[in-house]
């Protein structure tokens, strides 16, 4: 059936619903396009392997992504990925954890700076840590890759996780990759910046 709409310009646009009044769409680009070109998806990523802390270590080391208190603002988490640079030494799983605090991560050891996804966009409000103090109690949120023979690297990894917004960090939260065992490699985290 059509239904009668307008467009932001004022002018009559047709649309189409199905059977059961759903309006139909199609993709335009790919899945992160629109949000991507609005400047709101950023990344962070370690700029060069480094040892990651043991599990759930306060005294982190490793990516991790945090939401200042004062943000006004939910990170929706869009991706993930870790990279091996160095056959562990002992069997390893790799995962995201989270923690949340109302002071926040206050101590950024080694910062990093995130940038937008939109290639010469805006700045945003996270900050992101190749090692911090983290406050509250981490836990384990999704598990990204399985332990795997030691003093080996797998043959095969999930080069990108895709976690599609089932983690959503609120003002004093963080998320993180983090290690059951020490490893040495690069992490990456996307993520939308939306109104809390």
């Amino acid at each position: 059936m059509d239904i009668q709409a307008y467009n932001p310009s004022g002018s009559e646009i047709n649309v189409k619903a199905d059977a059961n009044g759903n309006l139909i769409t199609s993709s335009y680009g790919s899945k992160l396009q629109n949000a991507v070109l609005a400047g709101n998806v950023y990344t962070a990523s370690s700029q060069s392997a480094r040892t990651w802390s043991v599990a759930l270590n306060t005294t982190h080391t490793g990516l991790v992504v945090s939401n200042p208190i004062t943000s006004g603002k939910n990170l929706v988490i869009l991706k993930a990925s870790f990279a091996l640079t160095v056959a562990p030494a002992a069997i390893a799983s790799i995962g995201l954890f989270t923690g949340y605090s109302t002071a926040g991560i206050v101590t950024h050891t080694t910062p990093l700076t995130p940038t937008n996804c939109l290639v010469g966009g805006a700045a945003g409000v996270a900050t992101a840590d190749d090692a911090a103090t983290l406050v509250g109690t981490p836990v384990w949120a999704l598990q990204m890759m399985g332990g795997f023979t030691a003093a080996a690297l797998p043959s095969t990894t999930p080069s990108v996780i895709d976690v599609d917004g089932a983690i959503v960090v609120k003002p004093g939260g963080y998320v993180g990759i983090g290690a059951l065992t020490a490893v040495v490699g690069f992490g990456t985290i996307i993520y939308q910046e939306v109104n809390v």
